[in-house]
């Protein structure tokens, strides 16, 4: 489905927005670690913005989008009772080492939901009219869950580059690969099933 040029001007509006205020705020609290990541959802913003006249990205891909960034400038920068988000456990489903169910992952698995909204698009575009819905779809999830291999390369650079502590070690990042790619799934489920649905009369 094509957006119109309101539907997409507003959304990205936002996102420029809030990728400026990412960054301004890792500058005031000389947070270098987190600069990093606004530097990187910076660039992401930037390709999805000059690439959108081709891909047409769905509205309700952009707007969730707007939603993560929200949710990733308070898991990085704000605190409750001295935790900051991303660490915060919402839910104690399963102790150490393995620490479920934690902001982070929750924001990790809703991060994908929205990526993989976001590529359907892409791949819907480059993908044969004939394909098989069955490829699509997992073509569609390798394709989000990739993007989740790239964020961590980005999360152990913070490591490498500032000795960032709170990015966690081996089975971190494990469980945050399992939650992209659960995310993916269920995001592409959603496409998946939305293109399928008779359109409104």
């Amino acid at each position: 489905m094509s957006a119109g040029p309101t539907q997409t001007r507003l959304p990205y509006l936002l996102s420029f927005l809030l990728a400026g205020l990412l960054i301004v705020l890792a500058l005031v609290l000389q947070n270098y670690e987190f600069l990093l990541y606004a530097v990187t959802v910076t660039a992401l913003v930037l390709i999805l913005y000059q690439t959108n006249r081709y891909f047409e990205f769905v509205p309700i891909g952009l707007w969730l989008f707007n939603l993560w960034l929200i949710l990733h400038i308070l898991g990085g920068l704000a605190a409750f009772r001295g935790v900051r988000f991303y660490d915060l456990i919402l839910i104690d489903l399963v102790g150490e080492p393995y620490h479920l169910l934690k902001y982070d992952q929750l924001v990790h698995f809703y991060c994908y939901v929205v990526i993989s909204i976001l590529m359907w698009s892409v791949v819907r575009k480059i993908a044969s009219p004939q394909a098989n819905p069955a490829v699509v779809f997992v073509v569609n999830v390798l394709a989000a869950s990739s993007i989740g291999a790239l964020n961590e390369i980005v999360e152990f650079a913070a490591v490498v580059l500032f000795g960032a502590a709170g990015v966690g070690g081996y089975t971190n990042t494990a469980i945050d690969l399992v939650a992209n790619l659960l995310g993916a799934i269920l995001g592409t489920l959603f496409m998946h099933r939305r293109q399928r649905a008779p359109p409104a009369n």
